[in-house]
């Protein structure tokens, strides 16, 4: 890339903005790399982080993989036990951290989690401080700590070391819903040649695009976002909510920065389209040709908002949405969008290139207009070299080669159209089933989350061993709402008309809130388990779950 262009531009809600041109990067990725190299690290070692989506995590990754160092990250939301049920796995050397974050408007000190983390992690030999708070000086921990700011500069550019193709780079983190995470390793050879064919084939990014894609560290779009660095293009961060002073301001962002093409996860566009927004006049979005969505699946009507009050600011002429739908562990997409085709509103475009993907029947046959078990029949780059510390390769094939000798099973409901649309509808694990017909979550919460007074919800067959289960709805009723007789009523009459008789649930309940994954997953298969009797301490990791309270909410009376 040219030293001179943009290589960074960063926002948080702390204040730190700025931006960093190719060459910046480049002799600051050569700074932390020499830094690291001081401190005892080289191939095969592991760096680890609790950062926010800053320039430094974009640092440290590159100056880890610089050194054949394997690189690790978790974002400070995360509370300490969640971390340490990640890091302790892997035994990182050094850790780069913050001493809090700004969420909302609202300032987080994380000293306490950050000397729990450290105390935790026996071969840590240094951890080196981002003052993104100005109270890091006060961090005290029981290994050497440097800061950030005073490492050494370096005069030259950085030397990337030789590693093998498959040689790790990093370590992604399933959920750990139950059970540890599984620490999910992918090399760097796989990822370098996957990112760069869905980037630049896929969402058509060069060196003449700004991609944003709202994240944190902690999730695998943050990997995949700095792998805009591959085609060239400028990488936009930002450290915040996405809600905060009011709904609109990813799109006040995406505006400020020039973006061009920007993802979220789907709830965000969600909220947009619930909300009615309309995007402020004053609000400059010219630049911005597509818009992309992942995380879970995104319904008809969000795809209509974005065409009808986002595509008409852009001076496109061919904008789209661009729905993805992959998994943290292969840290890609298995189906997606593609430039080439028109867009159909709540359709994904078709299977990504190199991707072997089918729908599996019951009975393991690859089906074409009927929802399936999303499979991959072939290998592709990016699927992991390994989990750490399963050097047999037991765990890896129990996760994915149970079900169908030699097949990737994922764990995802598809439908491949007969024209070669997808349609994801949710997880295959949280399956529901009426009379022998087998539905998909999704499609409830397209249908129930449309409705007015309603915020969120999630449904659950409590059906298990081809035993038949009662269908239970619980709802999140929107503020000044509450789940009565009428409100009962226009949830049954809305999903028998637009679904099927077969969707109308047994039961509906009212909850305080859905529980989801700190990546903001709903938690279908657990909630399932504690129906059917598993206590509600056994069914869920807490330190995995964004909102774990209100998991007690789903326990039948007296259990």
């Amino acid at each position: 890339a040219d030293p001179d262009r943009i290589a960074l531009t960063y926002r948080s809600e702390a204040g730190r903005d700025g931006q960093l041109s190719y060459g910046e990067l480049d002799r600051r990725v050569a700074a932390v790399r020499a830094a690291l190299q001081a401190r005892g690290v080289g191939r095969g070692d592991r760096v680890a982080a609790y950062l926010p989506n800053c320039p430094e995590a974009v640092i440290g990754l590159l100056a880890a993989a610089s050194l054949g160092a394997i690189w690790t990250s978790c974002s400070p939301d995360f509370g300490a036990s969640s971390v340490i049920d990640r890091f302790a796995q892997i035994s990182p050397a050094v850790l780069i951290a913050v001493d809090g974050y700004v969420y909302g408007g609202r300032s987080f000190d994380r000293r306490g989690e950050l000397a729990a983390i450290a105390a935790a992690l026996p071969d840590l030999q240094a951890v080196i401080m981002v003052d993104y708070l100005g109270t890091a000086a006060d961090v005290s921990l029981p290994v050497p700590v440097a800061s950030w700011a005073e490492l050494p500069p370096a005069s030259d550019g950085t030397e990337f070391d030789d590693v093998p193709f498959a040689h790790p780079l990093w370590v992604l983190y399933s959920s750990g819903t139950t059970g540890l995470p599984k620490p999910i390793m992918h090399g760097h050879g796989g990822i370098v040649l996957e990112h760069i064919k869905t980037l630049s084939l896929h969402q058509d990014l060069s060196a003449d695009d700004t991609f944003f894609w709202y994240t944190t560290t902690g999730w695998m779009m943050w990997n995949y976002l700095v792998g805009g660095l591959l085609v060239g293009a400028t990488v936009v961060l930002y450290d915040g909510s996405a809600v905060h002073p009011g709904t609109d301001a990813l799109w006040r962002l995406i505006a400020e920065t020039g973006v061009s093409y920007a993802g979220t996860g789907a709830p965000y566009l969600q909220a947009c389209q619930k909300d009615g927004m309309k995007l402020p006049a004053e609000l400059d979005v010219s630049a911005l040709r597509a818009v992309g969505s992942t995380g879970s699946p995104l319904p008809p009507e969000a795809f209509r908002w974005v065409y009808d009050e986002v595509a008409p600011l852009s001076a496109a002429p061919d904008f789209i949405v661009g729905s993805f739908s992959g998994g943290t562990d292969v840290c890609t997409g298995f189906v997606g969008p593609c430039p080439l085709l028109p867009v159909r509103a709540g359709v994904i475009s078709g299977r990504c290139l190199g991707a072997r993907v089918e729908a599996f029947d019951l009975a393991g046959r690859p089906v074409t207009g009927e929802v399936g078990e999303l499979v991959l029949t072939g290998p592709m780059p990016s699927m992991p070299v390994g989990f750490w510390n399963d050097p047999a390769g037991e765990r890896y094939r129990a996760s994915y080669f149970a079900d169908y000798p030699g097949v990737w099973r994922h764990g995802d409901w598809l439908m491949i159209m007969p024209d070669g649309g997808c349609v994801i509808y949710g997880r295959s694990d949280a399956t529901l089933n009426r009379g022998g017909v087998r539905m998909g979550t999704s499609e409830f919460y397209r249908v129930v989350e449309q409705l007015p007074g309603i915020a969120d919800s999630l449904v659950v067959d409590t059906g298990q061993l081809g035993q038949d289960g009662q269908l239970i709805l619980y709802v999140v009723p929107a503020d000044g709402h509450a789940l009565d007789a009428d409100l009962t009523a226009r949830i049954r009459a809305a999903l028998r008309s637009q679904l099927s008789p077969r969707h109308v649930p047994d039961q509906i309940h009212q909850v305080p809130g859905i529980p989801r994954t700190l990546s903001g997953k709903k938690l279908e298969v657990p909630v399932r388990k504690i129906l059917t009797g598993t206590p509600v301490a056994d069914a869920a990791d807490p330190a995995a779950l964004s909102n774990p309270d209100v998991l007690r909410f789903f326990a039948p009376e007296g259990a």
